[in-house]
């Protein structure tokens, strides 16, 4: 937060580092998980909290509700409410997680030495660069000043299409783009164009 110094955070809070997540092999409860999200609240910034991974449906869904409430700043019970869905959340119906006897294998030093290479690794890297706002200029079609907008469901053919592809202001050398021009000017019914195709 301090090299950065962001206007505002997107927090994505993936619940597969939690406790029996079916695929991740970290052993997070929900306060530990939580703690991350009061932590970078903490801050004062804006803040845009987005759902992620996760691979046991009830945990995840556990994980969500517990941090919703935390931003909230709102007490809930440990114990669930009645719902449709409740037997999904069986043995115990709580919203916390017990921690699985998985050993710990993150040693203090381990951790120290991890984060002295990061906040290392952060000072050779510059800043979030800067972005300016500008105004987007208006669509154009191919530089026309023509005020009178034309029918997108028109039918234009592939021909007529063609011929617009050249500016009329641009300078040219070639006599038979000269007379191409010159072609443009006279009106032409795409009917006929279309009736010569049949015949």
């Amino acid at each position: 937060m301090d090299w950065y110094r962001p206007g505002a955070v997107v927090l994505q809070c993936g619940a597969d580092s939690l406790s029996g997540d079916r695929l991740g092999c970290f052993n997070l409860s929900l306060k530990g998980h939580g703690a991350c999200v009061e932590f970078v609240q903490s801050f004062g910034l804006p803040l845009l909290v987005l759902g992620g991974g996760g691979y046991t449906i009830r945990n995840v869904a556990r994980c969500w509700t517990y941090e919703t409430a935390l931003l909230l700043k709102k007490d809930i019970n440990d114990e669930l409410p009645f719902n449709d869905y409740l037997e999904y959340y069986g043995p115990d119906f709580r919203l916390h997680l017990s921690p699985s006897n998985m050993e710990n294998l993150n040693d203090p030093k381990y951790l120290e030495k991890t984060k002295i290479k990061l906040i290392e690794n952060l000072r050779s890297v510059q800043g979030a660069p800067g972005v300016s706002m500008n105004e987007i200029p208006p669509d154009t079609y191919l530089g026309s000043d023509d005020e009178d907008e034309e029918d997108p469901d028109a039918r234009i053919s592939e021909r007529h299409r063609d011929r617009r592809v050249a500016h009329d202001a641009e300078l040219s050398d070639s006599d038979e783009e000269d007379a191409g021009r010159r072609f443009d000017d006279v009106a032409f019914d795409d009917d006929d164009e279309d009736e010569e195709e049949e015949d």
